[in-house]
Parts: C-alpha cells; structure tokens; sequence
C-alpha cells in the first residue's frame, strides 16, 4: 500500500507495517509556481541522496495559501525543474487547508507572510512553521553531530532538527526583512523562475544535507 499524500519515491515503508512518518509541508500563494518546484526539488534531492531509499516513511507534499485547486503547476516552473532534472509529472495545485497543517510536522513557507498565514490557523503550528531561508539559516547553525543518525530512522532526525531549529529561532534573526522571502515568479520570463529555482535549490540543499547526512555530489 502506498502512503498517503505525495510520498518521495516508491518502496516507503507503510505506517501499517510499523514505519514512522514525516511530513513536509511546502507553502505558497497558488501552489503553482514556488511551493511545487520546492515540493519537487525536494523529493529529487532526497531521492538522489539516498538513491531512492528513505529510511521509514517521509512524504513530502504542498499547498498555497490562495491555491488554484486541481491547476497543473506553470509552464516555467515545470521547465525549471526539468532544468534539475526533477520531475514535474503528474502535479496538481492544492488549496491550503486545516487538514494539511494539522497533519505536516515541518512547514516550509515561501514568505513570512504565508508563515504568518499559517500560523494563524492554529493547531499549534508555530514551533513547526518557518520560511524556507529561515528554516536554511537555522540548520546551518545546528551541529549534525546533534542529530539522531540515520539508522534511529528519517522521521525521528527529522523532527530533532525541527526542535532544534525552533529552539535557535529567537537567537540567529534575519539580517534584513527580505533573507527571509522567496518572491513570486507568476507572469514573469522563463529568466526568472530559473533565479527564483536556483534561490530555491540552494536554499534547499543544508536542509537535505540535514536531513540525510549525506552532502550533495559536485
């Protein structure tokens, strides 16, 4: 049985048959631009990193704040992806809803603003909710070393590195409003969402770093 919502890659234990689950949530406006090429790049790198196998079950999914429900993603987002080599197949936007924060243990927003969205819908989102460079910022701070190895299982390094990160949160701010935000490419060229796709990878990339223990080949 696979697992429910976007899981990364096939071959997930199912948490029928004992596996722990962590969910990564990615947030933007339409959920059609940003929060998928993040969501996809994501699941890529993961994948990549750990040749397609995740220890325990890790699902990685996204939503927008204003979502164009069942819209496939733009063009330019998915050409940016392809550009990675990730795949963009099969996608289609979602608005965002109570049922997603409630169930993701990590938020990734676009800005602070859809962090502030998110947040005010309750259901004690606030110590797992940050914006993607914040959440960047954070980890790197964390010494690896802290974390629960691999082994112990995805889900449980997964949520150390979120207590940990949240712990730091009111220590290392954001040296100017905008570190924080990732801004919005709809409507504009092909030139741009490929600046915005780079912003995102490499914002991405300490995350998965992190998350796997495993650094990125060059």
């Amino acid at each position: 049985m696979s697992p429910e919502g976007r899981g990364i890659a096939t071959g997930h234990l199912p948490a029928e048959a004992g596996g722990d689950t962590f969910r990564i949530l990615h947030v933007s406006t339409g959920n059609v631009c940003r929060s998928p090429i993040t969501e996809r790049l994501t699941r890529h790198a993961l994948s990549h990193r750990l040749g397609g196998l995740v220890h325990g079950d890790l699902i990685v999914e996204s939503a927008g704040t204003w979502g164009h429900e069942g819209a496939p993603m733009e063009a330019n987002a998915a050409a940016v992806l392809a550009d990675f080599g990730a795949d963009a197949s099969g996608f289609t936007g979602r608005e965002l809803l109570d049922e997603h924060v409630i169930r993701a243990d990590l938020v990734l927003t676009a800005t602070r603003d859809h962090r502030a969205q998110v947040i005010s819908m309750g259901h004690s989102a606030g110590l797992r909710t940050f914006t993607l460079k914040e959440f960047t910022r954070l980890v790197r701070a964390i010494d690896p070393a802290t974390l629960p190895p691999l082994d112990d299982g995805m889900a449980e390094r997964a949520r150390a590195l979120v207590r940990a990160a949240a712990a730091l949160r009111g220590w290392l701010l954001a040296p100017s409003p905008d570190a924080d935000e990732v801004y919005d490419p709809y409507g504009a060229p092909i030139t741009f969402f490929r600046s915005i796709g780079d912003e995102i990878n490499q914002a991405l990339d300490p995350v998965v770093t992190a998350l796997t223990g495993v650094t990125a080949s060059r």
